[in-house]
């Protein structure tokens, strides 16, 4: 019986210290239940993921195209670009012409106008108009001199050509200046490729303005190796990237199509492809470029965009998302890739959540061996 009563009492005691802890014992094991991670996780917590842009993509079966690779040139028709320069110094404003890239205009229209009045140098118009008068009155007075013989017939020929350079030069300015300033005219018509300048910023006389073009298509003509032939027919598109930027432009994005194939390599080790696409960008005529010459797809393949890989020692892996905080390290086996995405043939099966941005930083977290905070496996 004395037994009964101290294990009754050792009850009530646990009960009443149960009752009195901050923490409630099975919110406490549920909570650590949400923590546990299994062996080889790597815990990446949301503020992290966050901090790092950590973006995921669920892997899906999707149409993917096969590619091969080859050097290509970007071509425009010759003339085919203007640039319009600055006809005076000043502050410059862009007109609603000129809008945004791509919108057509007119030969002759005034696309920008350039103002000097509020500068120190003073109004440049004016300048001119002051110059010419004042090479006109000497002129008028050197012909009553001449008649005279006071002056020689060469020093009167000199003084008249001083006030045609005089007078030409200001009617030149004055017939393109209005209150706004000095206009700026397109000397051809296209369209907008590229502007130079923003409103309210001091150009100087010759300074680009902004770049016309007198077509929105461009040309990419690429020379495919001879040991490709074979692979030709099959090429329906192509994707390129220039070499001073990492962005892989898509010519189904630009609108782009494929124009002509060369039948023949007329002596050359290379058969000529040549594509045609919109002419949207940052795109100089004979720039060359790396392509990725894409085939006929395979209508449902696994594939990551090439930012979701990271490789050691010639394997390459990738982190799929396991948890809201929680990543495994995942090896795959690598098909063909075009530039952008690349095939998974094993690894994957469909479903897994990728990383796609951030894959580095996710592989820091493995190497460091720390468990950030809150993340203890000891519970």
């Amino acid at each position: 019986m004395k037994i009964f009563y101290v294990a009754v009492l050792s009850g009530a005691l646990l009960t009443a210290c149960a009752g009195h802890d901050d923490h409630d014992h099975a919110a406490e094991t549920e909570t650590a239940a949400e923590h546990e991670h299994a062996e080889g996780e790597i815990v990446f917590t949301p503020a992290q993921a966050k901090a790092a842009g950590l973006r995921v993509e669920t892997v899906t079966p999707a149409p993917f195209a096969a590619s091969f690779k080859a050097a290509g040139r970007i071509a425009t028709p010759v003339a085919g670009e203007t640039t319009v320069a600055a006809t005076a110094s000043g502050i410059v404003t862009l007109t609603p012409a000129v809008g945004a890239e791509g919108m057509s205009i007119a030969r002759g229209t005034v696309v920008a106008r350039i103002s000097s009045r509020r500068l120190p140098d003073g109004d440049p118009v004016e300048k001119l108009r002051v110059a010419c008068e004042t090479a006109r009155r000497a002129y008028e007075r050197a012909e009553k001199l001449v008649a005279q013989k006071i002056i020689t017939q060469t020093e009167f020929e000199q003084l008249r050509a001083q006030y045609e350079e005089a007078r030409i030069a200001y009617e030149a300015q004055a017939g393109q200046s209005s209150e706004g300033g000095i206009s700026v005219s397109a000397p051809a018509g296209g369209y907008v490729k590229q502007v130079m300048v923003r409103p309210g910023d001091y150009v100087s006389v010759g300074q680009p303005l902004l770049q016309l073009t007198s077509t929105r298509r461009l040309q990419l003509r690429v020379d495919v190796s001879e040991r490709y032939a074979s692979r030709l027919a099959a090429v329906t598109s192509a994707n390129f990237r220039t070499p001073y930027g990492e962005t892989v432009y898509s010519l189904a994005e630009l609108g782009g199509r494929l124009v002509s194939r060369g039948r023949a390599t007329d002596g050359s080790p290379y058969i000529p492809l040549t594509f045609e696409f919109d002419n949207r960008g940052d795109f100089p005529s004979g720039a060359y470029v790396e392509v990725w010459l894409l085939e006929s797809e395979t209508p449902e393949a696994l594939s990551v965009p090439l930012s979701a890989l990271t490789e050691e020692q010639g394997v390459y892996y990738v982190y799929v998302q396991t948890g809201s905080d929680a990543y495994h390290k995942q090896e795959v086996a690598l098909g063909p890739d075009n530039g952008r995405r690349v095939q998974i043939v094993k690894g994957l099966h469909g479903g897994e959540k990728v990383v796609v941005e951030g894959a580095y930083q996710v592989r820091l977290a493995s190497l460091s061996g720390v468990v950030p905070e809150g993340h203890n496996h000891e519970h």
